[in-house]
């Protein structure tokens, strides 16, 4: 399981706090609020949606009618969280190893889509190309799951953990990208930067980037017309 003490290589002055941010739909606002790490909540239509609820502090946060898990590790699966977040009615999607740890899932494989309601759920491949340096593929393929939601005409496609297969690169119309970048989990700044180069989203931002000094992935693509949107989440 992936540790999260490791020590951060953040450039302070480059950074901007993970504040809430809109972005303009055919459907209205929706509304992204950064929480740490790889986990973040969606509002939009009157609905609210998390992805990877585990990192970070949930006090005071609306209960979710929809949630994404991506895999099976604990700063992106919390079984507890989970349960404290969800309702009745509320619709948790993520693939066939998650849903024997967290009770009430609906299994979605990759390559899979599903509509639940106001969002459209693509569920796209995320694992490790190679063993990392000690040896061990933390990722495997067919395990986890990235997502492509899909809200009023706009893209937002979260990586989860995975380096820069070709499922990545050959993804298109993205209009928002969240992008891991850590070892040796996932893939170094300057793979990512790659990855994100062959898919070119409109924008992208780093996350899940513990370890990792993010300038070097915004300076990878200067000149590209992809903006680069960097944002601490790690913040205490």
């Amino acid at each position: 399981m992936k540790l999260l003490a490791s020590v951060l290589l953040l450039t302070a002055a480059t950074l901007v706090a993970a504040a809430p941010e809109e972005f303009s739909t055919s459907a209205g606002a929706l509304r992204l609020t950064p929480i740490q790490h790889a986990s973040l909540m969606i509002q939009a239509g009157g609905k609210v949606l998390y992805v990877d609820p585990a990192s970070g502090r949930y006090d005071g946060l609306p209960r979710a009618d929809y949630i994404l898990i991506t895999d099976i590790h604990g700063d992106h699966m919390d079984p507890a969280l989970v349960g404290k977040l969800s309702q009745p009615s509320t619709v948790i999607l993520a693939p066939k190893a998650v849903a024997g740890k967290v009770w009430g899932c609906t299994v979605i494989s990759n390559g899979e889509t599903k509509t639940v309601g106001i969002f459209k759920v693509e569920a796209i491949p995320m694992y490790n190309l190679k063993p990392a340096a000690d040896g061990q593929i933390y990722h495997e393929k067919g395990r986890g799951n990235g997502y492509i939601l899909t809200y009023g005409g706009k893209r937002f496609y979260f990586s989860g953990d995975t380096e820069g297969i070709p499922e990545m690169k050959a993804l298109r119309h993205i209009d928002v990208a969240f992008v891991c970048m850590n070892l040796p989990y996932t893939m170094t700044p300057e793979a990512a930067a790659e990855a994100v180069r062959a898919f070119h989203p409109a924008i992208v931002y780093p996350y899940h980037y513990s370890g990792s000094d993010t300038n070097v992935f915004a300076k990878a693509l200067a000149g590209t017309g992809i903006e680069v949107r960097l944002r601490d989440w790690y913040a205490k």
